[in-house]
């Protein structure tokens, strides 16, 4: 599924790279969410709530509509995963709140989710840390 991409720069052919490797896992993401009885959005939203947050906040971490997530929170708090509470300082604020039940879940999420690929397991301990570093240097800069 490699682009042509190799025909430019040695960044933009690592750039091809490197969504051809992300596309490779949508399969693995998509039966992570399956297996906790979520929709992605859903798995998503949950990753994303370490910490209390605006709803609004939400809706910028996962690219989409604040209406969109009233539905995405809908579905999760009647699971029992979330709970919408008023903010401390404006009541007119909805915060997003994990439930203890939510918490476990986000846990159990985040350690699948953080589970290298295949491909990238692998690969010998020195490349594993070249490549590591490497995206660090990119992500810094």
């Amino acid at each position: 599924m490699t682009t042509v991409a190799n025909k430019h720069s040695p960044a933009a052919e690592a750039w091809s790279l490197i969504a051809d490797l992300f596309g490779s896992q949508r399969g693995r993401f998509l039966a992570i969410a399956q297996e906790f009885e979520l929709a992605p959005p859903q798995m998503g939203a949950i990753k994303h709530m370490a910490e209390p947050m605006p709803m609004s906040e939400l809706a910028g971490r996962l690219a989409c509509d604040s209406s969109n997530v009233t539905g995405i929170v809908d579905r999760l708090e009647s699971r029992g995963l979330v709970e919408r509470r008023p903010a401390p300082n404006d009541r007119r604020v909805k915060m997003l709140v994990l439930t203890a039940e939510g918490e476990r879940v986000r846990g159990e999420l985040v350690k699948r989710m953080s589970e290298p690929p295949p491909q990238l397991a692998a690969l010998p301990v020195a490349d594993q840390r070249a490549l590591r570093d490497l995206l660090r240097r990119a992500l810094s800069g």
